[in-house]
């Protein structure tokens, strides 16, 4: 099958959404299909053979965060000779109410159109004020899905209509059979995540960390993702700085040495959230987790019984579960067991078999995708063709 996949945010800029096309795109490679994803991406990011880059993207506030977009003329330009040249029988759009690629490639194409709905935001007026713009996109949808149920939720109140829940992939056996780095062990916590993000959640923890050293004055916090590291341990005392060991940005083998290597992994997100990769990334690893109770965290870790719930924005509530899961090697053990049980429903070879028959509900006997006059750019603003 010859199938296109549309990723709204930037290549270049690590994301969720970047990580689950990534990795739909090699599975399905893996699997003998035709994959080309089509992706935001400035012009020294290296790009895997299956990509092509729809220019640079530019950086726009989004459902709680700052996303990496790409829209205008001269991309819906490129979306379209990227439709034409690919002569898809199916394409996969995530993301189509954001304004990036993904409504692009909506009003672009014509034909058996998937979509994948990542947002989880109940009360986006954004989305609300937008129906009518993105109505027509919209429509062209033959198969709805949605990564969580809070997705789902989020789509059929703000813009009706239904989908079915197909969550988030990760390679299991990848995370599982990582090695440890002993410098990453001994006593250690873990966070992964941009850090100057506040909806990630890294303040709480600074916030629960001198709590934490003062019943286990041997704790290490690892932190990996970017940003600014002399002010994410501003508001520690002096003493405790020396316990925050930054990692920077790190590929995806030590992410999984990391994982595989703490004693505790702590998700203290604040919100926005619609699923929890990197929930299942750490339960892949073995990592025993605590989180903070999202609705969406505490659905990927089984209601509480994979992976430990605490208050969110609580650093109190997080420091006291931590002290007792880091003092408590058989409660951790059995979350360990029970998370490695419980993350085997998210391994690709379930997810995108889930997938895969998505797109054959709306290929059979269907016509391939064709570019659509229109509903093109300049036709949604009452402008010449493109």
């Amino acid at each position: 099958m010859r199938i296109g996949i549309v990723c709204p945010y930037s290549w270049d800029v690590p994301g969720g959404v970047q990580f689950h096309i990534r990795d739909l795109a090699e599975h399905l490679i893996g699997l003998g299909h035709e994959v080309s994803v089509l992706a935001p991406a400035d012009d020294e990011t290296p790009l895997p053979p299956y990509a092509v880059s729809a220019g640079r993207a530019v950086p726009v506030p989004y459902n709680g965060s700052v996303a990496r977009l790409n829209f205008g003329f001269l991309s819906a330009a490129r979306v379209r000779r990227w439709l034409h040249d690919g002569n898809f029988e199916v394409v996969h759009i995530h993301e189509p109410t954001s304004p990036s690629l993904g409504l692009l490639a909506c009003w672009a194409a014509r034909g058996p159109i998937v979509a994948t709905f990542h947002t989880s935001n109940p009360r986006s007026r954004a989305m609300i004020a937008a129906y009518p713009i993105l109505q027509a996109a919209l429509e062209k949808i033959r198969a709805r899905i949605a990564v969580s149920e809070y997705a789902r939720r989020t789509l059929v109140e703000h813009l009706g209509g239904d989908a079915v829940v197909i969550p988030n992939g990760v390679d299991v056996d990848f995370f599982a059979r990582a090695e440890p780095r002993a410098e990453w062990q001994g006593d250690t916590i873990g966070f992964i995540g941009r850090i100057d993000e506040p909806r990630k959640g890294l303040p709480v923890l600074m916030k629960a960390l001198p709590k934490i050293l003062a019943s286990r004055p041997g704790v290490r916090l690892l932190v990996a993702g970017r940003g600014d590291t002399e002010e994410a341990v501003a508001s520690l005392p002096a003493r405790a700085r020396d316990r925050v060991e930054f990692l920077g940005m790190v590929s995806d083998e030590d992410k999984a040495r990391l994982l595989r290597s703490v004693d505790l992994y702590v998700a203290p997100n604040l919100g926005g959230e619609s699923f929890g990769i990197i929930l299942v990334e750490a339960m892949s690893a073995g990592a025993p987790v605590l989180a903070s109770d999202l609705d969406a965290f505490a659905q990927v870790l089984d209601q509480g019984a994979a992976g430990e719930l605490f208050a969110n924005e609580d650093a109190d509530a997080l420091a006291e579960a931590a002290v007792r899961l880091l003092g408590d090697p058989v409660r951790r053990a059995e979350l360990s067991g029970r998370g490695r049980a419980h993350v085997r429903r998210f391994d690709w070879s379930v997810v995108g078999g889930d997938i895969l028959a998505v797109y054959e509900t709306v290929t059979d006997g269907v016509a391939r995708v064709v570019t659509d006059e229109r509903t093109s750019f300049r036709a949604r603003f009452g402008l010449a063709r493109d």
